[in-house]
């Protein structure tokens, strides 16, 4: 049943980034965008967490999932730390997909030829 409410939860989010593409004017990045300040908003609001434990990776693999990692780990640090854990806490759940993604980038751009 899990692996059913995953695959519901992601592709509800996919289908509805999907609608938005086809019947807006909204680009691939401003859809990517708004999706990682949602699911930012909907943490910090305390309902993404909901979703994320019905959804399992479901929720937590779609760009909204990032969005709500990024927000959790300022609030968790901001109540550990004070006003210093805003900046800190960014890092705290989401700093290996970070690197990663620097780690990567940099190496497919040393054998990826750019077009012209």
């Amino acid at each position: 049943m899990q692996y059913l409410w995953a695959f519901l939860i992601a592709g509800g989010i996919c289908a509805l980034a999907q609608i938005f593409y086809e019947f807006t004017k909204l680009t691939p990045a401003h859809i990517l965008s708004g999706l990682t300040v949602t699911g930012a908003i909907l943490e910090g609001l305390g309902l993404y967490k909901p979703i994320q434990d019905l959804g399992g990776g479901g929720a937590l693999v779609p760009v909204s999932g990032f969005g709500a990692s990024v927000t959790r780990g300022v609030v968790q640090q901001a109540k550990q730390f004070g006003w210093e854990g805003l900046f800190s806490g960014v890092f705290e759940f989401t700093g290996l997909a970070i690197a990663a993604a620097i780690i990567f980038g940099y190496l497919i751009a040393l054998v990826a030829r750019p077009r012209d």
